[in-house]
């Protein structure tokens, strides 16, 4: 009785598993565009931190730097929160456009992997020690994947998608 009582409970539990793992691919595949943009953070932007900024500007950034621009730990739950987004927004520019090259959007994957890891990575540091150091650097990082991974979805959204998808660089504050 107890073996079937524990396969009854495997069952359960990987049926549950897939019904929820369902449900979440149905709410990533639903949002609209104007839902995806309002889950931006409004209240920060990584207009500052573009090669193209610094280039105009003649700066070099080093981590101290860039972590003053992206206002320490704001900036980094900022860049957390906006990556996962961004990977949204390229996701349904893909679904909407059968023309854009899955490999871009597979680079996109991989850069929000890349600020995501970054970004917790920083806050962990500084929440675990007195010093910002770790995180300034975490910071940096972070940082620099976000503003390509902003560059190259902005890019990827006017070439494909400029008629159908309302101007993404007006969204992102760039």
């Amino acid at each position: 009785m107890l073996i079937f009582s524990l396969q009854v409970l495997a069952i359960a539990t990987v049926a549950i598993y897939f019904i929820l793992w369902r449900a979440a691919l149905r709410r990533r595949d639903g949002p609209s565009w104007d839902s995806l943009l309002a889950r931006l953070r409004p209240d920060w932007s990584a207009r500052d931190l573009s090669d193209q900024f610094l280039w105009k500007a003649e700066l070099n950034a080093t981590p101290e730097d860039t972590w003053r621009r992206i206002d320490g730990l704001k900036g980094l739950q900022a860049m957390y929160q906006n990556a996962n987004v961004m990977l949204e927004i390229a996701d349904f520019a893909a679904r909407n456009n059968p023309r854009i090259d899955r490999r871009i959007v597979e680079s996109l994957r991989n850069n929000a992997a890349e600020v995501r890891l970054c970004a917790m990575l920083g806050l962990t540091q500084y929440g675990l020690s007195n010093s910002s150091e770790g995180a300034q650097i975490s910071a940096f990082k972070a940082a620099s994947s976000y503003a390509s991974m902003a560059a190259q979805l902005t890019h990827l959204l006017q070439d494909h998608a400029a008629t159908r998808l309302p101007d993404f660089v007006a969204a992102m504050g760039m």
